[in-house]
């Protein structure tokens, strides 16, 4: 009788906070997402169960982007998955826009000023799909403005900057959205 390991799911950028206690919680300077001898030096290929990123992606090119997914397939299990939350271009907000927008708002030290990439469902589905990734969207804007959201579980991921957990939601009324995915390897394993 075999005994599994637990699932290793790792948080990208985990920053401060710590709202996925029981995952790895990494930073860039120990995991980048683009270089491959990071991944290789901490984990074996198809190991692990889950990715999450909060508000990384967009510091990232399309190019980049498609890159560091390619990196976290070839470590994921088959049917392990990237959730990825980035700010959602499609959110009828100026001054959201204003904030989330490439460069940044602001001084070079303000989180947003090493923005590379403002995605929309379509710009990131296609970027993860790119990577032979299935994705799954969870919250969006579409082109109309209009907000969609799919029911997702917190214990596969938890995101502050969404529909339910985000401060800034208040009262029916949106002040903050992310554009949410789950973006799946698939089961069976095809070429990459």
């Amino acid at each position: 009788m075999s005994t599994s390991s637990p699932p290793i799911r790792v948080v990208i950028g985990a920053g401060a906070s710590n709202n996925n206690p029981d995952w790895l919680q990494t930073q860039q300077s120990e995991l980048d997402l683009l270089l491959p001898e990071d991944w290789a030096a901490r984990f074996q290929p198809a190991s692990l169960s889950a990715i999450l990123a909060e508000h990384v992606w967009e510091h990232l090119d399309f190019e980049e982007g498609v890159q560091a997914a390619r990196n976290c397939y070839s470590y994921l299990k088959p049917g392990g998955y990237v959730r990825c939350a980035v700010p959602d271009g499609y959110f009828p907000d100026e001054i959201y826009q204003q904030i989330v927008q490439i460069g940044g708002p602001g001084p070079a030290d303000h989180p947003a000023a090493s923005h590379r990439i403002v995605h929309n469902y379509q710009t990131l589905t296609a970027m993860f799909e790119a990577a032979d990734f299935e994705v799954r969207l969870l919250e969006y804007c579409d082109e109309d403005g209009q907000f969609h959201y799919e029911e997702w579980d917190t214990e596969q991921g938890f995101i502050y900057r969404s529909l339910r957990f985000d401060h800034r939601n208040q009262e029916d009324k949106l002040g903050f959205v992310s554009l949410i995915v789950d973006a799946r390897k698939p089961n069976k394993q095809g070429a990459n």
